[in-house]
């Protein structure tokens, strides 16, 4: 029983890496990358659809992405997706889509930097509240008298240590991100 909600609680805070992941993708860098292009939703036939179902995204060269839509008529709505999206970007159009990436300044990986924390600390958070809930599961059992007071406190242990991991894992995967931001 307390495994089970261990495991789920692992299983919680492993998704949670993964939403970082998927966060610091859409935080610049000075490299193109397709990934920086994920969030970007484009109308198709009445409803919104991720840009790489309507069209291949890749990297023509360190500072260019290249967008080729699957149809010709998908190109100005791309277009115009891209340029209302809070990228910043403004794409170059004919039969092909090209996205020069502006040099970043300064100031711009500052405020990057500053994005990727407000992510990392957003994963605090939810390792966090992932914690509560396996700790909230574990006193109800507690309290039902389902397991005794010396289970209690291991599995509270365990957890806290399980927690400890994620959060080491999230600072790490943090000053990866930033040592990427500041390297020019």
């Amino acid at each position: 029983m307390i495994n089970d909600l261990k495991k789920d609680g692992e299983q919680r805070m492993q998704k949670t890496l993964e939403s970082l992941e998927l966060g610091f993708a859409k935080v610049r860098t000075g490299r193109a990358h397709p990934s920086i292009l994920n969030g970007v939703m484009v109308p198709y036939y009445g409803s919104d659809v991720p840009l790489n179902q309507v069209a291949n995204v890749g990297a023509e060269d360190s500072r260019t992405l290249i967008v080729q839509p699957f149809e010709r008529t998908m190109v100005s709505a791309i277009d115009k997706a891209i340029r209302e999206s809070d990228l910043g970007l403004n794409p170059i159009t004919s039969d092909t889509i090209r996205v020069p990436l502006p040099a970043l300044t300064e100031e711009t990986r500052r405020d990057m930097q500053k994005i990727a924390r407000s992510e990392a600390e957003n994963a605090k958070v939810a390792i966090r509240n992932i914690r509560r809930d396996v700790l909230g599961d574990v006193k109800a059992l507690l309290k039902e008298k389902e397991i005794s007071e010396d289970d209690d406190r291991r599995a509270s242990d365990e957890i806290q240590k399980l927690t400890d991991k994620f959060v080491a894992e999230v600072d790490k995967r943090l000053a990866a991100k930033e040592a990427e931001l500041l390297k020019v």
